[in-house]
Formats: structure tokens, C-alpha cells, sequence
């Protein structure tokens, strides 16, 4: 079997905006649903997909919060959603599939990095609950509602290559390290896609992850100053120093990209960067995806795992 994981000469890049990916293109009656879409580059999606015509509904913690942020933006609601919490989760999804409307995109845009140790649910580190189970929960819940042809889109990030899953201990119950639990929840994100593509491909429903490049946003709350001086990031005085880091409006790119290219139509279960599908990484070598977040039968590890967390699975009929 060939490998898909080989770019295919999109023609954008590493400097594309959202708003160039989606030049030319008319989502007048899609419904999108972005996960965070209120802040970092969860607001640049959306504020994209709405200029494009797609009707945008934001699940977010703070409903006022979110209201702030997209004063202005018109085709967008809010509600309520706390990915840490799987009550919320369902309660969100319920209403979502009981409006009647179907869903045509769904990007998984929130999520948190390099946080305190902290637990939810039932004693689940909170990076992999997040980031990857509240996800997981949310997709299969709102599985009735989502359309034959939908795309399913999970911000995953280059921070992936830090922690294949430790099934030996996914929770960090012997000892927590905060860049190796991002690691494991953002290689979790890019599995769930590898999973997710499988099952849904025969309807036409297809699930791509990626890196949105490295962009200075609220996603690095708990980061101390000193640690981005000290990482290269920013010079003493906050300003971007890094000239690898993107912009908001070019970090948001990959993820529409993924979410609506027709360069992507039969395609699936892929990680993308930089407005492509992204090579497989090499060791010393920056980009790609590493074996570890693209193997299928981590893959349907994984997807067990967070079923039997959860307490949810749609696809369990037919399994």
C-alpha cells in the first residue's frame, strides 16, 4: 500500500492567511462548528468562515467571553461548552442534534498546552481530557447530525513529536510532565483523525489533523515570560522574536485549509501543515508527522481507550 502522507503541491504555504485559502470559495448553507472559536486562532477561523458565507456556531466556556470577541462578525452563535466536562459535552451535542440542522464541518480548534498538573473528570490529566477525550465525546455525540461529504478537522500541533501515547501511563499517575502531556494529547488528536477517517469514509465523512505552525496566542496562559525568553520566542520586552512563528490570520490557514480545500475531496486521514499534507518526519529534521501519531493501529488503540473512558461510541454497532 502506498503511502498518502506526501504533499501535494497545494500551491499555499507557510505565509498563507485563512482568507487567502478560502479566496473564490462560496460556503452560503454550510454549517460549521469550531471548538474554541472565540479566541487565538479559533477567531480567525471563524471570523474567516463566516466572510465566506458559513453559518458558525463557537463552542465556548464563557458565552459572554465569546460574545465579546466576535462582536461584529455576522453568521455566528454561541453555546456553552466545557471539553473538560463530559456533562457539558453531551448537553451541547444534544441540543445540536435535536435543532434538526446537520452539521457540514466540524473543527476541533480548542485546547490547552503545558498547564499545571490539574485532573478532571475521573482523575484524567486535563491535557488529554481536553484536548483529546472532550473531543472524542463531542464528535461521536454529534455524529447524528453530522452530513454525508462533512469534513472533521483536529488542531493537533508539530508538539506531537514530545510523546507517542503512554499507554503505560496515559494519566501521568508517576510523575507529571507538562510538554510530554501536550505531546500525548496532541498525538492523540492526530490518531483520533487516523480512526475517525476509517470509520467515516464510507459515508463520504473525512477527518484530516494538523500543525498550525507556532503563533503566539492565548494558548500559552501558562507560560511564564521568562520561559518564551528563555525558548527564543519573545526578547525581554514581549515582542516575537522567533521568525519561524506565524501570524494569527496565517496560523488559522492550515486548519480551513483542511476544512475546505477541494484539493482534499477523496482524501482523508492525513496530517497537514503549512496549507498541505505534510511529509513523514525525520529524525533532527523539523516538520512532518512522526510514525507514532499516523499508525492505524495506534490508532484503534486509542480509539477503544477513549470509548471506554468516555462511556460513548457511535460506531460500536458496527464494530
Amino acid at each position: 500500500m502506498s503511502d498518502k502522507q506526501v504533499p501535494i503541491g497545494s500551491g499555499f504555504g507557510a505565509h498563507t492567511t485563512a482568507d487567502e485559502v478560502l479566496a473564490g470559495l462560496d460556503l452560503s448553507g454550510k454549517r460549521v462548528i469550531v471548538t474554541g472559536g472565540h479566541s487565538g486562532l479559533g477567531l480567525e477561523t471563524t471570523r474567516a468562515l463566516a466572510g465566506a458565507g458559513a453559518q458558525v456556531t463557537i463552542g465556548a466556556r464563557s458565552i459572554e467571553a465569546a460574545r465579546r470577541a466576535v462582536a461584529g462578525i455576522d453568521g455566528v452563535e454561541i453555546d456553552r461548552l466545557d471539553l473538560s466536562n463530559l456533562e457539558s459535552v453531551r448537553v451541547f451535542a444534544e441540543r445540536l442534534v435535536a435543532s434538526g440542522r446537520s452539521i457540514d464541518i466540524l473543527i476541533n480548534s480548542a485546547g490547552i498546552m503545558a498547564c499545571p498538573e490539574t485532573r478532571v473528570g475521573d482523575g484524567w490529566e486535563a491535557q488529554f481530557a481536553t484536548n483529546h477525550l472532550g473531543h472524542f465525546a463531542l464528535v461521536n455525540r454529534l455524529w447524528p447530525a453530522i452530513s454525508p461529504g462533512a469534513r472533521i478537522v483536529a488542531v493537533s500541533s508539530g508538539g506531537h513529536h514530545n510523546s507517542a501515547i503512554r499507554w503505560e501511563d496515559v494519566q501521568f499517575e508517576t510523575g507529571y510532565d507538562k510538554w510530554r502531556a501536550y505531546g500525548q494529547s496532541k498525538t492523540a488528536n492526530a490518531l483520533f483523525a487516523v480512526h475517525l477517517d476509517r470509520l467515516g469514509r464510507d459515508t463520504g465523512i473525512r477527518a484530516f489533523s494538523l500543525h498550525p505552525g507556532k503563533i503566539l496566542t492565548p494558548l500559552q496562559r501558562h507560560l511564564a515570560k521568562e520561559e518564551m525568553v528563555s525558548a527564543g520566542w519573545i526578547d525581554a520586552d514581549g515582542n516575537p522574536i522567533d521568525p519561524t512563528f506565524k501570524t494569527p490570520f496565517q496560523g488559522a490557514a492550515t486548519q480551513v485549509w483542511a476544512a475546505t480545500s477541494p484539493q482534499l475531496d477523496g482524501m482523508g486521514g492525513l496530517y497537514c501543515e503549512d496549507c498541505d499534507i505534510a511529509i513523514r518526519a525525520t529524525v533532527g529534521e523539523p516538520g512532518g508527522v512522526s510514525d507514532h501519531a499516523a499508525d492505524p493501529e495506534e490508532a484503534a488503540r486509542l480509539w477503544i481507550l477513549s470509548a471506554r473512558l468516555t462511556g460513548i461510541d457511535a460506531f460500536a454497532a458496527y464494530a
